[in-house]
């Protein structure tokens, strides 16, 4: 994603951002301070104890690895989407979706043959693991995810080829897990901010509708309404530190957006949904304080 820097409107005096932005600010700080009060206060974890799933084996550079994929209903389930848009997410290498996953510790386990071997439980929500036991689809890339999760937790290298046990749901025994015990608030929708342009000529192309959620105390995420549009080819999206750009040749809209937090543009990321919306996910370059 290109950085817009040269399109940085010079809009940082607080009456030239309007009454909408200055707005958007308040809430932005309101719901960034309720989220870290929830990270903070209460209990922060309860323990689970996940059901069995099914084992997948694959190896280490220090030996066999087999990776436990439990279940358990109090793990969040994951957005709920069909395949066909999850795989179209995917194949344009989109961020948008999420598992949600308890990763367990590593416990030392003994395989058939006798010899030393490393287990990890992975838990997912109970639904969403009923979904996956009819779905090759499904249950692939949750053992991708869980491999990746892994490898980022505990520093691994492991290979990417696995193999399922059929006639073995677990290595070893399921150990029960702690996961966070208070949910973070609902995300917070903060609204449309300042659009430059906003009057435009008549047969110019429209101005889609633009809502932003704090999801994190360091991430945005936009949603832009695209009802005219059944996929994004064509369509063009530039991010600045502060300035979204959508647009393209041909294109019924045209958004030209100041957001007053600086973003990060090559961390950002776009998914267009088959509902005919755009998320695009913008972590921010310093949280508000």
């Amino acid at each position: 994603m290109a950085d817009l820097k040269l399109l940085v409107p010079e809009l940082n005096e607080a009456e030239e951002m309007g009454a909408d932005t200055a707005r958007f600010q308040e809430l932005l700080l309101q719901a960034s301070k309720e989220l870290q009060q929830a990270q903070t206060s209460g209990p922060e974890s309860t323990q689970i104890q996940p059901q069995p799933g099914f084992c997948v084996k694959t190896n280490s550079s220090e030996g066999k690895v087999f990776i436990n994929i439990c279940h358990s209903p109090s793990i969040p389930p994951p957005a709920d989407m069909t395949e066909d848009q999850l795989l179209q997410m995917l194949e344009e290498d989109q961020a948008g979706f999420r598992i949600p996953m308890s990763l367990g510790e590593p416990h030392a386990e003994l395989d058939a043959k006798g010899q030393g071997c490393t287990a990890y439980d992975v838990a997912v929500n109970s639904d969403f693991y009923r979904r996956m036991q009819n779905s090759d689809f499904l249950r692939e890339l949750v053992v991708t995810i869980a491999r990746e999760g892994l490898e980022d937790k505990y520093s691994l290298q492991l290979d990417p080829e696995w193999r399922l046990l059929r006639n073995r749901p677990f290595m070893g025994s399921i150990s029960q897990q702690n996961i966070r015990s208070r949910q973070r608030p609902p995300i917070q929708e903060l609204g449309n901010v300042f659009t430059a342009g906003s009057l435009r000529p008549e047969g110019s192309p429209e101005k889609p509708h633009l809502s932003l959620w704090l999801e994190a105390p360091d991430l945005l995420l936009a949603e832009i309404d695209l009802p005219k549009l059944d996929a994004a080819r064509g369509l063009s999206l530039e991010v600045g530190e502060n300035r979204l750009v959508l647009g393209g040749p041909q294109q019924p809209y045209h958004l030209d957006v100041y957001i007053p937090l600086r973003v990060s543009s090559e961390e950002s990321r776009a998914a267009f949904h088959r509902k005919r919306r755009l998320m695009v996910a913008l972590p921010l370059l310093s949280a508000p304080s």
